[in-house]
């Protein structure tokens, strides 16, 4: 007997098998990777009734959570531009030195959802609101400066393949899946931002510690209406530093919230974050001078080429007080520009122009998110949009459109200040097709690869294997390979020797790219700036029996310079002094909390608490793990014999830095300079001996 429940669930089944493409009108689709532009390089049109409904459909695929960067936290603070910009731009906030112009800014993670961990490997979401006095100005970008496609059209099958699998929804938050890889191997234009992905730059240590990009090329235009392209930078104080793979994996059990945390932390601390915004600058007559093109959002413009010039800074100085209401809430939009930025015909721009709207409408109930508070400008706001979901403004008068005489004619439109776009020149047939100045999608990637440390490219080898190893079906492995192959020979046999895929026996060209920069030294974490402790996290370990005095002279030391100390024993509370003065006062006990929430470990010296903490396994993991991680660990006195059989010593330490191990006797004054010089360091990579032989 047949089951009519069972009879109408298979009548809703799709089995996609020897089917054509479709819009939901059920018409038959040639192109679903170009959208539909004025000529190969123009705008992208209206007329396409494929992109809209493609984009609408994804944009409304998930309620009520973003359906990509559902995991944030924010931050308010402010940014005040250095000098005046007024010979590129009118953008008031860019061109007075004297406006102190406030923000708020969104980190995220993209592919995870809400629940998830903060440290899985990942591109981070940066976008900053700049609440200007002409209105608001969003920039959207992200830690990456490039993406994963050319063309928006693209963006629904590149999150539904990044996405947890649809028949289990697993893995959560993480790429190392089939559906992910076997998109990427059919797609070369993945490559460039692929190589990024599996780089270091994709596990931050902190937000306070990552680069920040606008992606695409802008238009700045200024008074007289001379427009310039410019890329926008976001450059940390604290220098780009990231986090080790084992650690992110172990901190993603001990503390999901990591990252999330570390901000919250700093700014409750005053330890505020800061970066220096730069632009890449452009005039419009030198648009095709590049090897490549400027609108392709798979290429960066080397700063070897083009440098990065500091125009100003921003600092993060206030925490949110509630979640919802704003770092939630909060509604970015790459299309809220300001008089003086304007767009270019960059085909993943034209898309994300109607995406980001779409979306919020879905995600926020309506047409009036701009009222809540955290979106709400700072500008007058005067317009003709009533009702809706969520209207809290009570409208006064009859007219609520234009022309009117009965609220004599007001808002007026135009006058002084108003946004006029950028007359620019756009003809040619309405077609779907690339650009072929679009076409090399090796060059840039292997540009990356050659500008990497050997310890990075070490990093970038393991991250290749860590996530083709989770990929079940071997023909996209060996897909991936053969991709590799064009970027760089020795990294693919390198990759393929990890995965059980078959090495490729000869190179291949590696891109078309004809550029004298050969490798960047901007794209490399290796050499960054050591100079400063600020916001570090260091673990100092005690039992009964310690030398308090060295506790509070290493507390001060790395107090004073900014960075966190927590004295961790056996249980909360007190321990005792050596030499008999006030107990030395716990910060948590050492069972809740795990090195790699730290950055550095000091074991002061103290017979009694050295014996203890010799005979307790999880101290010794303590230290041992830290050194593992590359990470500084030092010691006084005693406290040496515990670093020792940790391995992360040697019985002749003396007490000079020895590539993050720092050792001291007895007088702590220059042991606490040379830990601080350490710490600054952030890691000693060259430890880690095993993945640069990867």
């Amino acid at each position: 007997m047949t089951d009519p429940k069972q009879e109408r669930l298979d009548a809703h089944r799709v089995d996609p098998k020897d089917t054509a493409l479709t819009t939901d009108q059920g018409i038959r689709v040639d192109d679903t990777d170009n959208s539909l532009t004025l000529g190969e390089r123009g705008p992208s049109l209206l007329a396409d009734f494929h992109l809209r409904e493609k984009l609408t459909h994804f944009d409304h695929e998930r309620i009520p959570e973003r359906v990509v960067h559902a995991r944030g936290a924010g931050a308010y603070g402010r940014f005040q531009v250095y000098e005046s910009l007024a010979e590129y731009t009118s953008a008031e906030f860019l061109t007075d030195p004297s406006l102190e112009t406030p923000v708020f800014v969104r980190f995220s993670t993209v592919a995870g959802s809400r629940g998830s961990a903060d440290t899985v490997r990942d591109v981070r979401g940066f976008a900053t609101k700049f609440y200007t006095q002409q209105g608001n100005f969003d920039l959207v970008g992200n830690n990456m400066p490039v993406f994963f496609i050319q063309d928006g059209m693209k963006f629904p099958d590149f999150v539904h393949a990044v996405k947890p699998e649809p028949h289990n929804e697993i893995p959560q938050a993480q790429s190392a899946h089939d559906t992910l890889w076997d998109f990427v191997q059919l797609q070369p234009e993945t490559t460039h931002m692929m190589m990024w992905l599996m780089s270091d730059r994709a596990i931050p240590r902190s937000y306070a510690m990552m680069e920040g990009f606008g992606v695409h090329t802008f238009r700045l235009v200024n008074a007289e209406g001379r427009a310039t392209f410019a890329k926008f930078h976001w450059k940390p104080k604290l220098g780009k530093h990231s986090l080790d793979w084992d650690e992110t994996q172990k901190i993603a059990g001990k503390d999901p919230d990591f990252n999330r945390r570390d901000l919250w932390d700093s700014i409750e601390a005053g330890a505020y974050p800061e970066w220096e915004l730069g632009l890449q600058l452009v005039p419009a007559e030198d648009e095709h001078k590049f090897a490549f093109d400027l609108l392709d959002p798979t290429k960066i413009i080397p700063e070897e080429e083009v440098p990065v010039r500091p125009v100003g800074k921003m600092v993060l100085d206030r925490n949110p007080e509630n979640f919802f209401a704003e770092t939630e809430q909060v509604a970015f939009h790459i299309g809220n520009v300001v008089p003086g930025i304007d767009f270019t015909n960059d085909p993943l721009l034209q898309a994300r122009l109607f995406s980001y709207l779409d979306t919020q409408l879905i995600r926020l109930g309506g047409p009036n998110f701009t009222q809540l508070p955290v979106n709400r400008p700072v500008a007058p706001v005067a317009n003709h949009h009533r009702d809706g979901y969520h209207q809290t403004e009570i409208h006064q008068g009859r007219a609520a459109y234009h022309p009117n005489t009965l609220s004599g004619g007001c808002p007026v439109v135009g006058g002084s200040g108003s946004f006029t776009h950028f007359p620019e020149q756009a003809d040619g047939r309405a077609v779907r097709k690339r650009s072929e100045s679009f076409a090399d999608h090796y060059g840039q990637a292997t540009l990356f690869w050659n500008s990497m440390s050997d310890w990075e490219k070490g990093h970038i080898v393991s991250a290749f294997r860590f996530e083709l190893g989770k990929v079940e079906t071997m023909q996209i492995r060996e897909g991936v390979v053969a991709n590799l192959n064009h970027v760089d020979h020795e990294l693919a046999v390198k990759v393929a020797e990890g995965i059980g895929v078959a090495p490729p026996e000869e190179a291949v060209p590696t891109g078309t790219t004809a550029s004298a920069v050969t490798a960047s030294p901007a794209l490399s974490q290796d050499g960054q700036p050591a100079e400063t402790v600020t916001g570090r996290k260091v673990a100092v370990l005690v039992a009964d029996g310690v030398n308090g005095a060295q506790v509070a002279a290493v507390r001060d030391a790395l107090t004073a310079e900014g960075a966190f100390c927590e004295v961790l024993a056996a249980s909360d509370g007190t321990v005792e002094d050596a030499g008999g003065g006030a107990p030395v006062e716990v910060d948590r006990a050492m069972a809740t909390m795990a090195s790699v929430l730290y950055d550095a470990v000091v074991v002061p010296g103290g017979e009694r608490s050295v014996q203890t903490l010799l005979g307790s396994g999880d101290a010794v993991h303590f230290v041992a793990e830290t050194f593992k991680h590359c990470k500084t660990v030092a010691a006084l006195d005693e406290g040496v014999e515990l670093l020792e059989k940790a391995g992360a010593a040697s019985a002749d330490s003396d007490a000079a830095s020895q590539g993050g191990v720092v050792t001291g006797r007895g007088d702590t004054g220059d042991f606490t300079g040379e830990l601080i010089k350490a710490v600054a360091a952030h890691r000693v990579w060259t430890r880690d001996k095993d993945h640069i032989a990867a």
